[in-house]
């Protein structure tokens, strides 16, 4: 795994390998509409990593749907995402550990069934699935 913050490009190379979403969402901290995202029903076998720079993030048994709209995991890669308050305060913004790309947000202690209580709501546009297959 890329060491912490070991990414790093300009905007203008951001931009020439993101699409605008991408753009939007990995590196000004967008949201993409809820219940729109390629990956929020959507359940196969792999790994998840970031679509800015292919660092894994997620494993696809730690994936659940929360019904919140957006794809929910429990659990980062040990080591792969980083943690820090919104400037609100109100939330805990997640991003990944190499490159500073937005993922979402962090949630704890909603009451889902899960190990760790708590929900990784992750835009889909950040990640990208790699099939074990």
């Amino acid at each position: 795994m890329a060491a912490a913050g070991s990414i790093q490009k300009s905007e203008g190379e951001w931009r020439a390998i993101l699409s605008p979403e991408q753009f939007h969402i990995l590196r000004e901290k967008g949201t993409e509409r809820k219940f729109t995202g390629e990956y929020d029903k959507f359940f196969g076998e792999g790994i998840y990593n970031c679509a800015g720079c292919e660092t894994p993030l997620y494993k696809s048994t730690t994936k659940f749907d929360s019904g919140c709209g957006w794809p929910a995991f429990f659990e980062g890669l040990p080591g792969a995402i980083n943690r820090s308050p919104d400037p609100d305060g109100r939330r805990t913004e997640i991003t990944c550990v190499a490159c500073g790309g937005h993922l979402g947000h962090v949630f704890k202690g909603e009451g889902h069934k899960t190990p760790t209580d708590e929900r990784h709501c992750v835009n889909s546009v950040s990640i990208k699935f790699i099939s074990a297959s």
